[in-house]
């Protein structure tokens, strides 16, 4: 049984069929709001999940707690590929993951998966976006907090490009 809105550890994901290196996952279900009018899930809810799945996993990475004094999180460039169809009703996860990180950016990968219990889940979308980190009060840039980068690396496998 599929956790809604509750982060997924990699053992879970892997027990539906999700591969490594994905240790972070997020299960949702398809919403009559997303299907466009071909019968088929809108090219912009793929990023409206991933934004969504963003949320919780920075939090988890240590890199904000959103709190009045965390940085703000700009969205600089997002892609997606999509792979196969979806349809309403359909149990989904996204997973993500930090593949590199600067002083203060980072370059996150995103999948869509529809999960199994048994044999390989099928990917249905590829993402990738670049946040950039900014100071709270001005236009600066902040840096990705310590706790952040040490879990980029140690939970994502993120490689530095300083």
């Amino acid at each position: 049984m599929l956790r809604y809105h509750t982060p997924l550890d990699a053992p879970t994901l892997r027990s539906l069929g999700i591969p490594e290196p994905w240790t972070f996952g997020l299960a949702d279900r398809v919403r009559f709001g997303e299907i466009d009018a071909l019968g088929h899930v809108n090219n912009t809810a793929y990023l409206r999940w991933f934004e969504s799945f963003r949320l919780p996993y920075l939090k988890a990475r240590k890199v904000t707690d959103y709190g009045p004094n965390s940085p703000r999180l700009v969205l600089k460039r997002t892609s997606c590929d999509y792979l196969a169809e979806m349809f309403s009703g359909m149990d989904y996860i996204v997973t993500g993951r930090t593949r590199a990180m600067r002083t203060t950016s980072f370059t996150m990968e995103f999948a869509v998966w529809l999960p199994t219990e048994q044999g390989p889940a099928k990917q249905t979308a590829a993402g990738e976006a670049i946040i950039v980190l900014l100071d709270r009060d001005g236009p600066g840039r902040y840096a990705i907090p310590q706790e952040g980068r040490t879990a980029f690396t140690k939970e994502d496998g993120a490689i530095s490009e300083v």
